[in-house]
């Protein structure tokens, strides 16, 4: 196999010839112009160091290659490097390999893994629909998953979920999940929707006007008319199945193969389809208040947009495309608050800490602690259109990006002071993820999660091989009339009942990947979110009950699934453990112990802790590498990005 550094090299070369050509005369866009990114790279150090004049802070120090190692790998790709990978950077000389690791690692599989993980907090994606029967959140996962892995331009993503309409499990509709997922309530939907997108917060306004911000006053009537374009939302075709499934709901119907058949379509198909395009208008609720003199409960409101450009709906007639309007409106009508906040919250994903916090309320450049370098990043967002990993990859290149680690607090309020790399605790799934890591070696060879498209009646796979939910839906949704519904409930139901079964070798066969809770792969391929008993959910995962939800804080219970759980059973007691393969070839205690700390911390031990370890490894021949094992995985280096 060739040096990692070869392949490295061969793969940002393979990435430059790839590179599609733009502006004719064989000029290159500025996402795919590798000149354009290190310009770019450079001209945010150079902001960044004419803050530091103004302030009179020194420029700080560029961390040493294993500190930037660990950091750019966690930050990355949301793992720590195995010892392999570790030993080959740091074996390098060559002055240009920072940015060689960059580009490698972005265009790794682990870099849609670990940003499918943010985006899945950030959409509150869950595999099942809360309080949502048998409906299934798969397609939209998938939906979600492909457009991370594709490097879907981000306006073109919002574009697509807010505009979404259609059948659930077709591959191309299936963003309408963005908003069955909330199916029932429509209005916390686009609460969200302004919170995620526009770093907009007019959740209150659901209730009351809101004069708490001195800057963003919007009225209860300001939230309903931006409602108002999302409104009407309802399933496809589904009341033509509502007689067949009010005679099959009766109590003493639902325990009989009828009943869960019915629930295939009823739940997994009309269910997760998302009818119309937006009504336009809205009726306020029965609690307005009379004294707010703009209007009364039961009142009919058009839609209207409360900032940007004015984009109006009538309150006369309902229309058919105004969660059209609406994604037009947020993506290219905002001015500078779409790319703002999106270059905003990435900032804080790739340096730690966002330009302006909380990333979730807007503040305009020019009132930022930094006008000239949030301008920058919002146009840079825009002119590299929209395209994250481009984007990434530029923050990536800066030196502000490589700054020691500097362990004091922010000196700005409401912002960084860019004085080096605060330190911070990984979040659950890079704790996770770098564990398994050590445990079973490289996580991204391991097969990716897919779309499971089987019809499952009474929890188990029927029809294997013959028929798949994407095709049921398709031909559940063009039915016209009831007959024909009731005529296709009878032959599903028939050819259900004269399966023969076999779905679990028909879906080795078929290339399907589905993962328990218990399986070691990465957490972005396993159930979502994660049970309570689950790691992941003890260190703080996102319930997906509301945006921003992970925790980063410690408890107890973490320290005993530390000290007694997944890694003693499955890292320090496992003799298999990739991390002992490690070891292999080594011919000294020395060696060994090197090996542990570049495998756990990405760095060789210092000579004082070499001798901590040589005297451990000695006093307990049978136990030393364990204990040295235990120690640096429950140290708090192992635990925090620095």
């Amino acid at each position: 196999m060739k040096p990692l550094f070869v392949r490295w090299t061969m793969a940002v070369l393979g990435l430059v010839a790839a590179a599609p050509l733009a502006c004719g005369q064989g000029m290159k866009a500025p996402k795919d112009d590798p000149a354009y990114l290190k310009k770019a790279a450079l001209t945010i150090d150079q902001h960044v160091a004419n803050w530091y004049r103004k302030q009179k802070l020194p420029v700080p120090a560029t961390t040493d290659d294993a500190t930037y190692l660990r950091r750019v790998f966690l930050v990355t790709i949301g793992r720590i490097p195995t010892g392999e990978e570790a030993r080959d950077f740091l074996d390098i000389s060559d002055p240009n390999k920072r940015q060689e690791l960059v580009n490698y690692l972005l265009n790794s599989p682990g870099y849609g893994s670990h940003l499918t993980n943010w985006t899945f907090d950030l959409l509150r994606l869950t595999d099942q629909r809360i309080g949502g029967g048998g409906a299934s959140m798969a397609p939209y996962r998938d939906w979600v998953r492909r457009a991370v892995d594709s490097n879907m331009p981000w306006d073109e993503f919002v574009r697509r979920l807010l505009a979404s309409n259609g059948d659930g499990w077709d591959p191309q509709t299936a963003s309408v999940g963005y908003y069955t997922r909330d199916r029932g309530m429509p209005l916390d939907n686009i609460a969200n929707s302004m919170r995620i997108f526009l770093a907009s917060r007019m959740e209150c306004a659901q209730c009351h006007d809101n004069h708490a911000s001195p800057d963003e006053k919007p009225e209860r009537k300001d939230f309903y008319e931006l409602a108002a374009f999302t409104n009407g939302q309802g399933e496809l075709n589904q009341k033509l199945m509502q007689p067949l499934w009010s005679e099959l709901t009766r109590q003493d119907e639902r325990r009989g193969p009828e009943y869960s058949v019915a629930q295939v379509m009823w739940d997994r198909v009309y269910g997760m389809s998302l009818a119309g395009g937006g009504s336009g208008r809205i009726a306020l609720p029965q609690d307005y208040q009379a004294e707010y003199h703009n209007g009364k409960p039961g009142d009919l409101v058009g839609g209207r947009t409360p900032f940007g450009k004015i984009v109006l709906m009538s309150d006369r007639r309902d229309e058919n495309n105004g969660r059209e309007k609406l994604a037009d409106w947020v993506v290219s009508k905002t001015g500078p608050q779409f790319p703002s906040n999106i270059a905003n919250r990435m900032w804080k994903r790739v340096m730690g800490k966002a330009v302006y916090e909380p990333v979730d309320t807007y503040v305009e450049a020019e009132k930022s602690n930094y006008p000239e370098l949030m301008g920058y990043l919002q146009q840079l967002m825009v002119d590299l259109q929209f395209d994250m990993k481009a984007y990434q990859r530029v923050l990536l290149y800066t030196r502000t990006f490589q700054f020691a680690t500097n362990p004091d607090t922010s000196i700005v309020p409401g912002g960084d002071d860019f004085h080096g790399r605060k330190i911070e605790r990984l979040s659950s799934e890079q704790i996770w993820d770098s564990l398994i890591t050590l445990s079973g070696g490289n996580p991204d060879l391991k097969p990716r999660r897919t779309l499971d498209d089987r019809i499952y009646v009474g929890g188990k796979p029927v029809l294997v091989g013959k028929k798949n939910m994407i095709q049921v839906s398709k031909e559940v949704l063009a039915l016209q009339k009831e007959s024909d519904v009731r005529a296709y409930f009878q032959k599903l139901l028939q050819d259900v009942k004269s399966d023969g079964g076999g779905g679990g070798e028909s879906m080795m066969m078929s290339g399907i990947h589905t993962y328990n809770k218990d399986a070691q792969v990465r957490a972005s391929e396993l159930p979502s979110p994660a049970p309570g008993d689950h790691f992941l959910y003890l260190f703080g995962q996102s319930n997906r009950e509301v945006v921003d939800a992970s925790s980063r804080e410690p408890n107890v219970g973490q320290v005993l699934s530390l000290m007694n759980g997944f890694v003693q059973r499955q890292l320090v007691n496992n003799p298999k453990a990739a991390l002992y393969k490690t070891l292999e070839g080594a011919t000294s205690n020395d060696e060994k112990i090197r090996r542990l700390y570049l495998a756990i911390l990405s760095r060789p031990p210092t000579d004082q802790e070499m001798g901590w370890m040589l005297d451990e490894v000695k006093s307990s021949p049978e136990r030393g590498y364990r204990n040295i094992v235990s120690a640096l995985v429950m140290s708090s280096e192992f635990l925090f990005l620095q």
